[in-house]
């Protein structure tokens, strides 16, 4: 199988590790990742501000960089929505008959991370050892969108020495939304204010989730309340094999 890293600009540009651990966990697993340095955005940030003409030279580099692969594989569960669900929509609506085609066909072989191990790799034991407690934030684009359901929580489960503790609420929104965090500054702060309140109230020493995005969001949340509670992404654990260390 040949598989691809989809890394997404914005893990590329701030939290690059994580990439990274995707890459150890699937090499461990005996799979040999590739990197396709074409890749850019998906073009997630056009659609949901209204540029969606826009998004579609992003669309058309996204196939041409991807297609000869059997599985692209994702650390983002918003990146692997917007593929699969609204790059189809951008090329029926402003593509070409040959472009509507194509991503079709490459959306079924896109896959956010965790469902890469569970659905198609049939794995749920990763080889990861992380003695902490560590609660699980499911983002509203895995939970809602995805509808990863229990494949996080499966695998975390398997992580040896590991203390999955229960977030209050964890259910709703952290607040962040992408341009909605700016948009509507007061309300963002005000459903992160929950969202921080919850995650000190389970005694978590990390807060993980599948969403880098989220997790940053969150964690300025916690820097400044000067908690000790750190954020990482699920990859960034499962890629863990002693003291929380890879």
């Amino acid at each position: 199988m040949r598989v691809a890293l989809f890394l997404t600009c914005f893990n590329d540009t701030l939290f690059p590790g994580t990439g990274r651990a995707v890459v150890t966990v699937l090499e461990r697993l005996g799979h040999t990742v590739d990197f396709p340095l074409e890749q850019t955005c998906c073009g997630q940030m056009h659609f949901n501000t209204g540029y969606r003409p826009e998004a579609v030279p992003l669309v058309e580099r996204f196939v041409r960089t991807f297609e000869e692969y059997d599985a692209v594989v994702t650390p983002s569960a918003s990146c692997a929505g917007m593929v699969r669900d609204h790059h189809p929509v951008l090329a029926r609506d402003h593509g070409t008959d040959s472009l509507r085609s194509r991503v079709v066909e490459l959306a079924s072989r896109v896959h956010e991370f965790t469902e890469f191990l569970t659905d198609v790799l049939d794995v749920t034991d990763v080889g990861a050892r992380f003695p902490h407690r560590v609660a699980y934030h499911p983002t509203c684009h895995s939970l809602r969108g995805l509808r990863l359901g229990d494949r996080p929580h499966r695998l975390l489960s398997a992580v040896k020495d590991i203390e999955l503790v229960d977030l209050p609420a964890a259910d709703s929104c952290c607040g962040f939304g992408g341009t909605f965090a700016v948009k509507n500054a007061e309300t963002s702060s005000a459903m992160l204010a929950d969202k921080t309140r919850g995650i000190l109230d389970s005694g978590a020493e990390v807060l993980c989730a599948a969403d880098n995005s989220c997790l940053m969001h969150i964690g300025g949340g916690l820097s400044r309340q000067d908690s000790t509670v750190r954020t990482m992404h699920l990859a960034e654990i499962l890629a863990a094999t002693a003291g929380g260390t890879r």
